[in-house]
């Protein structure tokens, strides 16, 4: 297995990182050591995984992680009941567990013969013993699967990226074994260097009273979900195929449903621009 990544991340066109992110990055790919991103909804905490994959020229593999996962499910599934069926009707091959062995994003990332970045996301979302059942495994890079007696060890030791929307609080067992770094919202100038790489001709009275506005709104307080960057992104698109007059934007906030998702956060915008 190798033990040292040579490469660094220096950034990529598509993604606005800031400098302390770019070293954090390499601290953890230098550690080899999982990169634990915190953040709030929209700071771009996902594709970060995407910008380190395409940067390096590696694969991305993604383990998407819902209320029901468990951490088995990332290892590999022993598909009992296929078997059962093939069982009945005399299908070849049947005797071979192997053959109803499939392995999970973990699975496939440390059975992979080049490096690839795994990107475990929303980890907040399972249960609490979930990052704790992972513990062994990102540690000593590998796992056992009893059925086949076989371990699975990584080839290569994947680059980790770990996303949370901080929901819940991770084991601190599990944070010791971490990197950690918070992707604070972007401010103004940021903000318009992210704009900037997803349009290519943008009228510029247009972009500044959208941005003036969409940070007029994240002030408001008493806003219970505030946009974020994607859905910035979505509105000035609306803007432009709606053709509005930049100087209307700030008084009239047009297609404000673009911005805004709950009933209660538009109706406290109202009352806010009146």
């Amino acid at each position: 297995m190798n033990n040292a990544s040579a490469q660094q991340f220096t950034g990529d066109s598509q993604y606005v990182a800031s400098e302390d992110l770019l070293a954090t990055v390499n601290i953890a790919m230098t550690l080899q050591k999982p990169l634990l991103i915190k953040g709030e909804p929209g700071t771009g905490k996902t594709m970060l995984a995407a910008a380190v994959a395409h940067s390096l020229g590696k694969q991305l593999i993604i383990w998407n992680i819902k209320s029901t996962t468990k951490a088995q499910d990332g290892l590999y599934v022993y598909d009992v009941v296929q078997r059962l069926y093939d069982s009945q009707f005399g299908t070849h091959g049947v005797d071979d567990i192997a053959h109803y062995i499939k392995l999970g994003k973990l699975g496939e990332a440390f059975s992979s013969d080049e490096q690839v970045v795994l990107l475990i996301d929303e980890i907040d979302k399972a249960d609490l013993e979930f990052p704790n059942d992972l513990l062994w495994e990102l540690d000593q890079m590998e796992f056992s699967i009893p059925e086949t007696k076989q371990t699975i060890r990584a080839k290569q030791r994947p680059i980790v990226i770990i996303t949370s929307n901080a929901e819940k609080e991770l084991p601190d067992a599990f944070l010791r074994r971490c990197i950690f770094h918070y992707i604070d919202f972007p401010d103004k100038a940021q903000m318009e260097e992210i704009i900037r790489v997803h349009f290519d001709d943008l009228d510029e009275r247009l972009l500044q009273q959208a941005m003036n506005t969409f940070y007029m709104i994240r002030d408001i307080r008493g806003i219970d979900k505030k946009p974020s960057t994607s859905e910035l992104i979505d509105w000035i698109r609306a803007l432009q195929a709606g053709g509005i007059d930049p100087y209307k934007i700030e008084k009239e906030i047009p297609f404000a449903g673009v911005l805004l998702k709950k009933d209660k956060d538009m109706q406290t915008l109202e009352k806010n621009t009146r």
